[in-house]
């Protein structure tokens, strides 16, 4: 029992850190799965010696959960207001204040910003 112990705690901690490297450089690959996916299997093999069959996995996992995090983060109207968003995570009970003109300066006015558009015709 304590070798299969052994063993999950092992895949939950590198789950764990593909999970931390996929959310540290998803915004370097929107729109391109397949590449993130790599880079972070590739981490997982060079970095800390996981095999490559394991590495694909545990990045999948981690691309699942990753997804599911997403989801479940919530834009808070109640406390948003027109110069700040407010951002929950309900499970968590996570809450994050995040600036209009930070989102506008780092996401919408970024110089590689090639994905969003201006909702203007």
């Amino acid at each position: 029992m304590k070798a299969q112990t052994n063993t999950l705690d092992y895949q939950e901690y590198m789950q764990n850190a593909a999970l931390v490297f996929l959310e540290r450089h998803q915004a370097e690959h929107l729109g391109d799965l397949s590449t993130l996916l790599n880079r972070t299997i590739n981490h997982l093999v060079a970095c800390l010696d996981v095999t490559e069959s394991v590495a694909v996995k545990l990045a999948s996992l981690a691309h699942i959960e990753l997804v599911e995090i997403a989801f479940r983060q919530r834009l808070d109207l109640d406390y948003s207001s027109d110069t700040v968003v407010v951002i929950k995570d309900p499970i968590k009970g996570f809450y994050w204040s995040v600036p209009v003109s930070l989102i506008y300066e780092r996401i919408l006015n970024a110089p590689d910003n090639v994905r969003l558009r201006s909702a203007n015709s």
